[in-house]
């Protein structure tokens, strides 16, 4: 049997497979025997690469949330002025609401485990300060909070309704928040 260390990819898979399982059972539902088998890897290999399942969940919601970071940082490098900001902002929600329903039920599998514990809930936390922190490039701190709040919300109703407000609306929030 293949240890750790002669499969490099393992831990990331079964990273992956938590994620997966997470989307298709929610976070309650997930174990390490299935963790494993989803994975594809020796049951033992979960016991190789974390404590525990907790050990796992966080790795995985944490790669997710980096992921998302990314994305943030990926729509407002480019702006240059306030208005390119904003505009970077709305794209953002339109991206973020119209992703793939994987990312909304991602978020919030987060969230329940954030309510009940502190590691999660500090993940969260940090989440919400690198977000900002991108925002703060372009926006004073309170607004880059409000903002933060305003991309959450919008990309949860725009994902959630069944007839979404258009670009029009959400350009309106962010300019309102903005101040423009």
């Amino acid at each position: 049997m293949a240890t750790g260390h002669t499969d490099p990819r393992r831990r990331e898979r079964l990273l992956a497979a938590a994620l997966d399982l997470i989307v298709e059972e929610g976070v309650a539902d997930v174990s390490r025997r299935k963790n494993a088998a989803r994975a594809g890897v020796p049951l033992g290999s979960m016991t190789y690469h974390f404590t525990g399942i907790d050990e796992l969940l966080l790795e995985a919601f944490t790669g997710y949330a980096d992921h998302v970071v990314a994305v943030f940082d990926q729509h407002l490098a480019g702006a240059t002025t306030p208005e390119e900001a904003r505009e970077a902002v709305t794209d953002l929600i339109h991206t973020l609401s119209g992703g793939p329903r994987r990312d909304l039920i991602l978020v919030q599998e987060l969230y329940t485990p954030a309510a009940r514990s502190e590691p999660y809930r500090a993940l969260c936390a940090r989440w919400m300060r690198r977000s900002r922190a991108l925002l703060e490039t372009h926006f004073p701190p309170d607004t880059a909070r409000q903002l933060d709040a305003l991309i959450e919300g919008l990309t949860l109703h725009r994902a959630l309704d069944d007839d979404p407000p258009g670009r029009l609306v959400t350009r309106e929030a962010v300019g309102r928040i903005t101040g423009a």
